[in-house]
């Protein structure tokens, strides 16, 4: 079991998020008021903040959201878990890990705004399942885990 270190969302792609004390996942849709909310695969983004922290030592000036995530986690390996994993955040939200890792976009605009992007190598993707509140100091635990 991990934490829910903190909670990011931003009006634009590609962009750093800004951190929110609580966010409001909504069912096959994603964070509110995030701008890759949607209809589609890739609704919340999650990184480590173990991640994170690996940059810091690296030398980079970046915390959580910099990366463009919107839930920043602690204490679970977010990339050994295969597709179809499904992840209990906090007492009402349950998300399925559609993505691991994705293409960067040569480079993108956080590697330019941060100097290195770990969200290609370390990030997921999760889908909502069902709704509901979240915020820093959630508990986030695998519920199950499916091989596709």
């Amino acid at each position: 079991m991990g934490l829910i270190f903190a909670v990011s969302t931003s009006p634009q792609k590609g962009m750093r998020k800004t951190n929110i004390s609580q966010g409001i996942m909504i069912a096959e849709h994603g964070l509110e008021g995030d701008a890759h909310a949607g209809s589609w695969h890739r609704q919340v983004s999650l990184l480590a903040m173990e991640s994170i922290n690996e940059m810091i030592k690296k030398g980079l000036d970046v915390g959580p959201g910099d990366f463009a995530e919107n839930l920043t986690t602690e204490g679970i390996n977010l990339v050994e878990l295969p597709l179809g994993t499904r992840l209990r955040i906090g007492t009402d939200c349950l998300v399925e890990v559609t993505q691991i890792g994705k293409e960067c976009h040569n480079p993108c605009a956080i590697y330019h705004q941060a100097g290195d992007c770990v969200m290609p190598r370390e990030g997921i993707f999760v889908r909502v399942i069902q709704g509901g509140t979240v915020q820093g100091g959630d508990n986030i635990e695998i519920e199950a885990e499916q091989q596709y």
